[in-house]
């Protein structure tokens, strides 16, 4: 893969590849697999991951640079903004693992010294409509454009990072709530586990007792003792909390 062939398969698909009167540029998906070295399929189901539950490497990669999943899902109509065509032809020059390609890695030395933009800007021979007030800019300043945009990025990602890590502590928070309440007898504890989150001592001799009490209540109130695995006492009973502070109460009492 040679720069002119490059340049041949800009020249096919320069009609899918178009700049707006700002300057900023945008492709097809199909143009864009073009100048990765991909079948455009690959992009447009990595685009359509976004919604899923697991999306794909070089979604979470476009997400994590502060695109949302409903700009992947329009780029598919719409076409992908200069700024996500760079990072989707780097994840095919050097993130895709055996998916990535000599083409991608040639395109993107290509572009990397003046950015996407200017690039794709050079090759369809496009300039600003200079007015009697300005000129058209230059590469230095479109750099400069691409460093605020992306810095922006980056803040409205961490600024997203910290939303999510909050509903995330909400749904904790709400998810030990609904457990709480969906068991009518409270949670289940060993007798050690249960005077351990209580802040006392208990001897072994003391624990036995408490367990024996224990299973009697529930025995009496037709509750099904669960047992598990202890390293140290071979199997013990779990009891419900509500029967723990019972024995634990009368006790002390």
């Amino acid at each position: 893969m040679s720069q002119i062939e490059i340049a041949e398969i800009i020249e096919q698909i320069k009609q899918e590849i178009e700049v707006e009167a700002n300057g900023e540029a945008k492709a097809s998906v199909r143009a864009t697999a073009r100048l990765a070295g991909v079948d455009d399929e690959s992009i447009r189901k990595a685009l359509k991951s976004s919604a899923d539950l697991a999306p794909s490497k070089l979604a979470k990669e476009l997400m994590l640079q502060g695109f949302s999943a409903a700009d992947l899902s329009q780029w598919r109509t719409n076409g992908i903004p200069d700024i996500a065509i760079a990072i989707i032809l780097e994840y095919y020059a050097y993130e895709a693992g055996r998916y990535c390609t000599k083409q991608a890695r040639l395109v993107c030395r290509s572009f990397n010294t003046i950015g996407i933009r200017a690039w794709i800007q050079d090759k369809l021979g496009w300039t600003k409509p200079a007015s009697n007030s300005e000129t058209a800019m230059t590469q230095i300043q479109l750099l400069a454009a691409l460093a605020q945009q992306l810095a922006e990025q980056e803040q409205h990602l961490l600024q997203q990072q910290q939303q999510q890590t909050e509903i995330l502590h909400r749904l904790k928070a709400v998810e030990v709530e609904q457990d709480r309440v969906n068991t009518p007898c409270g949670h289940k504890y060993s007798v050690v586990g249960f005077a351990n989150l209580q802040g006392l001592e208990i001897s072994v001799k003391e624990a036995s007792t408490k367990g024996r009490k224990a299973s009697a209540l529930c025995r009496k109130q037709g509750i099904e003792i669960e047992r598990i695995h202890d390293p140290r006492f071979g199997k013990v009973g779990l009891y419900p909390e509500s029967i723990l502070v019972e024995v634990f109460k009368a006790e002390q009492n």
